[in-house]
């Protein structure tokens, strides 16, 4: 959705207070596994921060000493279709994007709101890092269950296999047994 100037400074008068951010979970939602890093785009971060997109991205290029690669990278064509995909943005050339995103990780969210000023970046930030905290620790929780299922499987996978030769042996005594047949004809002793 495009803003005008007025929509855009009446937004920046509000107040920020705790109260007016997002709750985390709103974050969370934001929050993308790109090229293996939790990472947010740059208009997600724009609208939590109440600027324009483009004033995120003109901060950063002022900054650029203060964000290496691994605190904010460009995304490729291929990947910023897949994430049009994911966030339903419009097309180019339809009101969309001319340019391909710009990406920031947790660190890199970290420095862009020392790049931007004012109290509701500061406010924005604490509550994006919470959000990260709290993916860390589901992440580390999912973790824990995953090895122990696979403890499981190897435990039961032995008890499977036994289990299978039990099964063999009980079929085998259950099989009807055929009796031996008599001979027919003239024999000798």
């Amino acid at each position: 959705m495009r803003r005008s100037r007025a929509q855009w400074e009446s937004t920046r008068r509000e107040p920020a207070t705790a109260g007016g951010i997002l709750p985390v979970e709103a974050i969370e939602r934001r929050i993308y596994l790109i090229r293996g890093q939790k990472a947010m785009v740059d208009s997600d971060l724009a609208e939590l921060y109440r600027v324009p997109t483009k004033s995120v991205n003109l901060a950063v290029r002022r900054n650029t000493m203060r964000f290496p690669a691994d605190f904010m990278f460009q995304l490729s064509q291929s990947e910023a279709d897949s994430l049009r995909f994911q966030i339903e943005t419009s097309e180019t050339g339809r009101g969309g994007r001319r340019y391909l995103p710009y990406v920031f990780t947790g660190q890199g969210i970290a420095m862009l709101s020392s790049v931007l000023n004012g109290d509701r970046a500061v406010l924005v930030d604490i509550a994006i890092m919470r959000a990260f905290v709290m993916l860390r620790e589901i992440m580390a929780t999912h973790k824990d269950l995953a090895h122990k299922i696979e403890a499981l499987e190897r435990k039961y996978a032995t008890h499977d296999e036994q289990i299978h030769v039990i099964f063999d042996a009980i079929k085998k005594l259950l099989a009807p047994t055929v009796p031996a047949k008599r001979r027919i004809g003239f024999t000798t002793e």
